[in-house]
């Protein structure tokens, strides 16, 4: 009798599968990689999430520690939590022998790394998904994060402002991969009219949209100043929907309340029905101050033809292309903002045609298959070159 091929094992290290970009795109990517023949796991260092069902359905195993109930318990037991989580994704590690550890996000890099050494899993990378402003808020964190990229077989980022700031930290050329995300262009659109009536808009209105979390570098304030900057020449009946959960929604409501603009912006908290919401509008916007990656929502948004407004943060001026499918604006500026928003509000051919070409652009460079693609390259890449282990033994998954 012939052996059975041993499967190739990955294991994902992330926070959480609930809702955000970096949750998205894998729940995106790795029901894929599994049809290709990967055993694929996921564990999360915070929480299971509410999408982790999702990833289970399509054969992904999804882990996770006890869940703390509060953000307070959180910051609190944080270094018995993060004992935990060491612990735990050693054991799995040394139980299950995956070929592949890959870490997305800064704490689960921080975390898991170590784990992942201590089992000797062989081949390590870490994905950075943001820039790194977020080191600022972390003591130390840069130093150690550059201290770990010598251990990875290779990092990779999801737009070249994030690869440029990576081989300012010293990361080799040679290791680094830029991956763009990517999204599946054939995803159910509904009708606009349809999409309108579900959610109780005016058929002739003009409609914005901002999927984004409530979180302050994403830009809510300098929207909110530049649409009181733009109402004066706005149609009479305009809203821009916000959509995206976070602790800022009370203040940001109280702020468009305090420029008159209550019943023109509007906070839904949480959306399933993304898709929705972007077939009901006429444009989209996205003008973080900071510390922005490559975002899915202005791939989604590109993909149902609508034009972008953008700040020049990150990736973003990699997607949109300003003046073919939409408008790059510099960031924390409010009154660049506004004007292109009277741009787009003002010409509705002006819209027709970026929201087109950006579709276009989607359906050309920013598609599933091809980042799914560069994903096996580099998975296939690094396991043929690797000859740190071998593996003999069929390893388990099971909780004895």
């Amino acid at each position: 009798m012939h052996n059975t091929p041993e499967r190739r094992r990955l294991l994902v290290v992330t926070e959480s599968l609930g809702y955000g970009g970096t949750q998205s795109h894998l729940l995106a990517v790795l029901p894929r990689i599994a049809e290709s023949g990967w055993q694929v796991s996921v564990f999360c260092v915070t929480e299971r999430g509410e999408r982790a069902p999702n990833l289970e359905r399509a054969g992904v195993r999804v882990l996770a520690p006890p869940k703390l109930a509060s953000r307070q318990q959180r910051r609190l037991l944080f270094p018995v939590h993060a004992g935990i989580v060491v612990a735990q994704l050693y054991a799995l590690a040394r139980r299950w022998r995956p070929h592949i550890a890959h870490f997305f996000l800064p704490g689960p890099y921080i975390l898991g790394t170590p784990a992942a050494m201590a089992a000797r899993v062989p081949i390590k990378i870490m994905s950075r998904r943001s820039l790194a402003d977020y080191q600022r808020n972390w003591p130390g964190a840069k130093r150690l994060e550059s201290r770990l990229h010598a251990k990875m077989a290779a990092i990779t980022g999801n737009c070249r402002a994030i690869i440029g700031e990576l081989i300012e930290e010293g990361v080799p050329e040679s290791k680094l991969r830029l991956i763009y995300n990517g999204i599946d262009p054939s995803d159910f659109k509904p009708g606009r009219a349809e999409a309108r009536a579900a959610l109780g808009l005016d058929a002739n209105a003009l409609i914005g949209v901002m999927v984004a979390s409530l979180i302050p570098y994403k830009g809510h304030r300098d929207l909110i100043e530049a649409t009181a900057m733009a109402a004066p020449q706005l149609p009479a009946s305009w809203q821009i929907l916000c959509a995206g959960g976070g602790n800022l929604e009370s203040e940001l409501t109280a702020l468009a309340a305090a420029k008159g603009l209550a019943a023109n912006i509007r906070f839904l908290g949480q959306r399933a029905d993304v898709g929705r919401l972007l077939a009901a509008a006429d444009f989209s916007v996205l003008p973080p101050r900071e510390n922005e990656g490559f975002s899915n929502a202005i791939l989604e948004s590109m993909r149902a033809s609508l034009p972008m407004i953008v700040t020049d943060v990150g990736g973003n001026a990699e997607a949109v292309i300003d003046g073919e499918t939409g408008f790059v604006v510099p960031s924390a500026a409010p009154k660049a903002l506004s004007s292109a928003i009277v741009r787009i509000a003002q010409d509705s051919g002006l819209r027709g045609r970026l929201g087109d070409a950006g579709r276009e652009r989607v359906m050309a460079a920013f598609t599933l298959d091809n980042c799914v693609a560069e994903y096996r390259s580099l998975y296939d890449e690094l396991v043929s070159r690797s000859t740190r282990r071998a593996f003999t033994r069929e390893p388990t998954l099971s909780d004895d």
